[in-house]
């Protein structure tokens, strides 16, 4: 069997890989990062948005069963290649719209497919996905690899997730503005993924009916009904309000952990384990100052 092999960047790279691994001829799939000039990134550094990289996927398949315009279909069909610099909720070079060709024939399809959409009308704005000449994959760290397969999920949430307006604009929000709107300690937490000190926070004891917000943007993010007193230092929760916030892995500190940020406006809230006491199974560490409260009247 002849394996050809197609690579692509259209955001997080986790939902792209379980888009493609159900393609009917493609034999195998690797998440990784090309398209910058850092040699043999981390997922932390490529996360910065300075490395120049993006999240891509080398895609091996059989051309006897699927054709690289096939592919380039499955690709378009499956992100917004409108977009510059997003896709759902992630924002940054390393979710940008890119094809890397590997060949003159690569690079001709991929225009004529591009042009075919443009002609079609069916984006209100013009394509904006690179076509550039590949340069060196590297594979991603193992724990991405067919990430949402090992955890039993079809699709990630954060990379299907309509964008509003609204979310736009908190998106958009430049650091400076950040500082003005919250308090030096606030920023610390959400803006620089710092931590408060365990028993200090005044939520921690709060048995109050209501709502939790995110402390930046006034995202709705917890119910108090999810509250639990784990002990730790920090108010509990064994779950989220759906699609209020975002995981993803953070190896910071040299511990492996799950970070949660809020989906509206990426500022850090904490983090989850998965020895919660409820039958969620989770707990959900989350900073005081990271949240405001909405009480019921």
């Amino acid at each position: 069997m002849s394996i050809a092999h197609a690579i692509f960047a259209a955001g997080c790279f986790w939902g792209v890989q379980a888009t493609f691994d159900a393609v009917p001829g493609v034999v195998a799939t690797e998440v990784g990062y090309t398209g910058g000039e850092t040699h043999k990134p981390t997922y932390e550094e490529v996360c910065t948005g300075r490395t120049g990289h993006a999240e891509a996927i080398d895609v091996s398949y059989d051309p006897k069963k699927v054709s690289y315009k096939d592919l380039l279909y499955v690709f378009f069909n499956s992100h917004n290649p409108t977009t510059k610099n997003r896709q759902g909720l992630d924002v940054g070079e390393q979710y940008r719209s890119a094809i890397f060709y590997i060949d003159d024939d690569q690079k001709r399809d991929a225009e004529e497919v591009i042009k075919e959409m443009n002609d079609s009308g069916r984006y209100k704005t013009p394509i904006v996905t690179q076509v550039v000449k590949v340069g060196r994959f590297y594979p991603a760290e193992a724990y991405h690899q067919k990430y949402l397969f090992r955890r039993g999920k079809a699709s990630c949430a954060s990379c299907n997730a309509t964008v509003s307006e609204e979310e736009e604009e908190e998106a958009s929000v430049s650091d400076k503005e950040w500082k003005q709107r919250l308090s030096p300690e606030q920023y610390r937490v959400l803006r620089e993924k710092g931590t408060e000190r365990p028993f200090t926070g005044k939520y921690l004891n709060n048995k109050e009916d209501g709502t939790y917000v995110c402390g930046a943007c006034g995202n709705p993010i917890f119910a108090s009904d999810a509250k639990f007193d784990s002990g730790c230092g920090w108010p509990s929760f064994d779950r989220a309000i759906p699609d209020s916030v975002r995981l993803s892995e953070d190896n910071s500190h040299g511990m492996h952990r799950t970070e949660v940020t809020c989906a509206k406006c990426g500022s850090h809230l904490g983090h989850v384990f998965n020895d919660g006491p409820t039958e969620t199974g989770e707990r959900f560490c989350i900073n005081s100052i990271s949240m405001g409260f909405d009480g019921k009247k």
